[in-house]
């Protein structure tokens, strides 16, 4: 065994060790049950934020909701989500209702630390499919996804122009994003830059064909012709310098490239139209799709879900507050409030008619591929990240040779 390999499987073993002990110490008696208390409730709620619009959004939403059925609502923003969950689930004293992204669901559903109420949503199917798989665990949908983002093209339309470049030349081929991508560099620009992880290079992977694992979870599937046919592309994109990433130019991520104007195009989620908004005000660009590979289309989503503790003493209130936080109505919210998409397909047309440049985020709703959610391969994928950030000068084929041990390793462990 190599020894990169077996520091992988000494972290899954790990990281095992860790949810275990979270279960034992979840508080659950013989039964399994949890004594329910009936009428009003004293709700609290723990949320991910990114600044004070989306904590002041929620907050409304939840006191509106407290008014009209006599609770009480504290919502709380979270210093560092993981932890306070672990040491709430450890200690027996969880917050009723929290956010839950998405690549942390599973093994918090493994340790039973969630309560499965998706299935009893009346608007289940009122949910786009790929969030519902997201959430899904055992074949049961646990928890809402609350909303949603996506991998799109973004384009500055004052470089496109310069360029020479119309509307024809939007690229729709990985063959016409090279050709644009070589035309919008210069030598101050780079005509494309994208993130160094499989968080942004993933959505290269699935416009191939392939992915990381079987559509069941079950199998590693990451050498495959597929995949390389990604990195070779993503390769020669790096090899010739039409594309860079973000550390190779003195940036942190795509987003500062993009509004410094060192980058003409960039693939970004629809979180970069805040950032922009605010710190960029001046650079003019447009939203289309990512182009398609030799399969077709394909983007990643991300996306969180609004979790209730198992240990929980108001599930039904919390049911009932998740409900109210997850209407149309409130998704369209949510959106105007702090950018994201909405989860339920019935909100869609109000989204669009809101917010007609962000269609392209929304339109990649009906092929994106939801993250890698099994929690035993976290490391796997640090080290597929580590693989990736090694390129051009890294060989793809290595790099998934690597990954499928190591994630083949994780799956028997």
């Amino acid at each position: 065994m190599r020894p990169s390999l077996m520091r992988v499987v000494a972290a899954v073993a790990t990281a095992g060790t860790l949810f275990g002990a979270s279960a034992c110490g979840s508080g659950f008696d013989d039964s399994g049950q949890v004594e329910q208390n009936s009428g009003p409730a004293n709700l609290t709620v723990l949320i991910s934020t990114s600044g004070t619009a989306d904590l002041n959004a929620v907050r409304d939403a939840a006191n509106a909701w407290a008014a009209r059925t006599g609770s009480t609502v504290t919502v709380n923003p979270a210093n560092d989500m993981n932890q306070q969950l672990s040491q709430g689930f450890a200690s027996g004293n969880p917050p009723d209702v929290f956010m839950v992204d998405a690549t942390k669901f599973a093994a918090y559903a493994q340790a039973g630390n969630l309560l499965p109420y998706g299935d009893s949503l009346p608007y289940k199917d009122d949910l786009y499919p790929t969030l519902r798989q997201t959430f899904t665990y055992q074949d049961q949908l646990y928890c809402a996804p609350k909303d949603f983002s996506t991998l799109a093209l973004q384009i500055n339309t004052d470089a496109w122009t310069r360029a020479g470049l119309t509307d024809a030349d939007i690229p729709k081929t990985w063959e016409q994003l090279e050709s644009v991508a070589r035309r919008l560099t210069t030598g101050g620009q780079t005509g494309l830059v994208f993130n160094d992880t499989r968080d942004r290079i993933g959505a290269f992977l699935t416009q191939a064909g392939g992915w990381v694992l079987s559509e069941d979870g079950k199998q590693a599937i990451a050498d495959s012709p597929e995949n390389a046919q990604a990195l070779e592309y993503v390769r020669k994109l790096l090899a010739e310098g039409v594309a860079k990433y973000p550390k190779q130019i003195g940036a942190g991520d795509g987003t500062e490239t993009f509004g410094q104007g060192k980058a003409a195009m960039t693939i970004e989620g629809n979180w970069m139209v805040g950032g922009m908004r605010s710190d960029y005000p001046d650079v003019k660009y447009r939203t289309v799709p990512l182009p398609a590979g030799p399969k077709g289309n394909g983007t990643l989503s991300f996306t969180q879900c609004w979790g209730i503790a198992a240990k929980s003493q108001y599930q039904q209130q919390a049911q009932d507050l998740v409900n109210a936080l997850m209407t149309p109505q409130q998704q369209i919210v949510f959106a105007e409030a702090f950018g994201v998409l909405p989860s339920r397909i019935s909100a869609r047309p109000e989204y669009v008619r809101k917010f007609p440049e962000q269609q392209a985020f929304l339109d990649g709703a009906d092929y994106a591929h939801g993250p890698v959610t099994l929690p035993k391969m976290d490391p796997v994928l640090t080290a597929f990240d580590t693989g990736l950030q090694g390129l051009p000068e890294a060989d793809p084929k290595q790099i998934l040779k690597q990954l499928q041990e190591n994630a083949t390793a994780a799956l028997g462990s």
